[in-house]
Parts: C-alpha cells; sequence; structure tokens
C-alpha cells in the first residue's frame, strides 16, 4: 500500500495486520439483516479507522468496504471508503470513469 500511495500519505492502524480488528461485515453478517447489530459489532473498527485521522479507508473485499463505508455514515466517521483494486488502478492510471463513486473531490478526477 505503501508504494501504490506513497509512503507519506500512508496511515496504519493501531493495531495492525493479524491484531487488526474485524469490520464485522463479513461471514454473512453484512447480509444478515441485522444492520443494528453489525454496526454495534463494527463501532470498534469505525473507531479504530477515526483514531487514525486518515481522509481515505483502503477495503480488500466487498464486505469490508459496504460495512466500513456503512459504518462511516452511521458514526459520521468522516473518511472515503475504497476498494484496493481502486486505488491500485488510480495509481496506474486506468481507474474509468464510472468506476470513481467512492473517491473524494480530490482524487475523483485523477487521471482523467
Amino acid at each position: 500500500m505503501k508504494t501504490v500511495v506513497g509512503e507519506e500519505n500512508f496511515i496504519d492502524m493501531t493495531p495492525n495486520r493479524s491484531n487488526n480488528y474485524c469490520c464485522g461485515g463479513g461471514g454473512g453478517f453484512l447480509q444478515s439483516g441485522y444492520p443494528e447489530a453489525r454496526r454495534y459489532y463494527g463501532r470498534l473498527k469505525a473507531e479504530q479507522i477515526k483514531k487514525t485521522g486518515a481522509s481515505y479507508c483502503i477495503t480488500p473485499c466487498h464486505n469490508c468496504h459496504s460495512q466500513v463505508h456503512d459504518l462511516n455514515e452511521h458514526y459520521e466517521g468522516g473518511w472515503h471508503t475504497v476498494h484496493l483494486w481502486t486505488i491500485i488502478c488510480l495509481a496506474m492510471g486506468i481507474l474509468g470513469e464510472n468506476e470513481r463513486a467512492y473517491l473524494g473531490p480530490d482524487l475523483a478526477e485523477v487521471g482523467l
């Protein structure tokens, strides 16, 4: 990630790697029909992301993306949630105009 976004733009979460917190959306919970429970269990992740002060949270999979995006809206986190592939494609200059829905205004027109 540091290579793609630049080391000066990378903010790691604490704890990180194998000790990082789960977002609470995986394993089918995202589609379970219990959004308040899902948000309650994801609150720790939302707080972890907020503590970084980052403008963007990069997520690796669809479930994480949907959950982290929802947590941002629910807990008013103030970050943009983007897929890992979106950031990689943006860095490579191949991100299409129709693939920029989750980018903030600072990145929405980069490479167009």
